[in-house]
């Protein structure tokens, strides 16, 4: 066994928290196995054997975009004829669709659109939910904010303020990337700094809403990247206990402007899912994303610290456009297959982690059968 396997093992048994130098052992280790040992124990301690999903629908309202960041195929320049904006009331069409499909959360995020007003996403907020009150919004990632604050002329507290009132229930981790910026450099020059990613955070947490936080890996980034990233995470969670679930993504490459990067294979993908798992201490939640995994290695995580298996979706384009070779959606009954095949209890949950319905372990629904 290696050394830094019986450290951070030691570390563990003793309730402490792992280093930053732990965790880049732990990502230059080729013990896979001894890596997800780990990190299966750290999430029964949190979560026992329940893996979480719910019943949601992406709407990505816009894919015209005033940045064009270089890992990104989902963007288009102003004029692109494969642009797109919908109209509220295609919108409002879909959310009806997600009602009707029994969803429980709306999951919007767009392009930073260099003609909509700041009045748009407030008239979709308050239409939104004075249409589906029973649907929570969950909206807008950090840069989106940061980017109605610099369109409206209002401080980034004003703009939370408002989107929050008019319906806003929680914001989704996006934006993130890496948030170093001798890597934000290569990849994302156009896009805010990791630092202001960081502190529109840190004030959406401030003014009550809870949010999640990626990261995109597998591109041009090292692993002492992937380390800063968590630490950066992980500090900001010690200051506000704001993120719900922690999503690491994997880079795919298709249609993207960075050619050297062929995005992570399913090794990587489970040794930065479970090393996640193992650091950051103070999220709840590590989620496997299976519209950027594929569903067979989302599957396989559930027995490497992860306990969030995401949802329905319905209709994803950020990571398809990218070349993501997943379904568009999952129904509700195949993700609870999948869940239940892997040998744990499926709970769908709302959009804030709170239960819904249990879905036994097929075991389980026998042992009841025959009683």
């Amino acid at each position: 066994m290696s050394t830094v396997i019986e450290r951070v093992r030691a570390a563990l048994a003793a309730g402490e928290r792992i280093s930053d130098a732990d965790a880049l052992a732990l990502f230059e280790s080729d013990d896979l196995l001894a890596i997800g040992a780990l990190a299966a124990q750290v999430n029964r301690r949190k979560n026992g054997e329940r893996v979480f999903f719910n019943v949601n629908r992406h709407i990505n309202y816009t894919n015209i975009c005033v940045n064009q960041c270089r890992f990104c195929a989902f963007a288009r320049e102003a004029g692109d004829p494969t642009g797109y904006a919908y109209h509220l009331d295609q919108i409002l069409r879909k959310a009806a669709e997600a009602q009707a499909a029994g969803a429980t959360e709306l999951h919007l995020v767009g392009g930073l659109h260099p003609e909509l007003p700041f009045e748009f996403y407030l008239r979709m907020m308050a239409t939104l939910k004075a249409n589906f009150p029973q649907l929570s919004i969950k909206a807008f990632t950090a840069v989106e904010i940061d980017y109605f604050a610099r369109l409206a002329d209002l401080p980034v507290e004003q703009v939370i303020r408002e989107l929050k009132r008019l319906g806003l229930d929680s914001t989704p981790g996006g934006g993130a990337e890496i948030l170093g910026e001798t890597v934000r450099r290569q990849i994302c020059p156009e896009k805010i700094s990791g630092e202001r990613w960081l502190e529109v955070t840190e004030k959406l947490h401030q003014a009550g809403l809870k949010s999640n936080a990626t990261m995109l890996f597998g591109h041009v980034e090292g692993y002492a990247d992937r380390v800063d990233h968590l630490a950066r995470l992980r500090a900001l969670q010690d200051r506000t206990g704001g993120f719900q679930a922690f999503i690491p993504l994997a880079f795919q490459p298709d249609n993207t402007r960075i050619p050297e990067a062929r995005g992570p294979g399913g090794i990587d993908c489970l040794k930065t899912l479970a090393i996640s798992r193992i650091y950051l201490d103070n999220f709840d939640h590590i989620k496997a994303y299976w519209i950027m995994l594929g569903l067979k290695v989302a599957q396989v995580a559930l027995a490497f610290g992860v306990n969030d298996l995401d949802g329905t979706v319905v209709e994803e384009k950020i990571g398809h456009d990218a070349g993501a070779d997943s379904p568009q959606a999952l129904s509700k009954d195949e993700i609870i297959r999948q869940i239940q095949a892997a040998g744990k209890i499926a709970v769908e949950r709302d959009t804030h982690y709170q239960p819904l319905r249990v879905y036994p372990a097929p075991a389980e629904n026998a042992d009841a059968q025959t009683d």
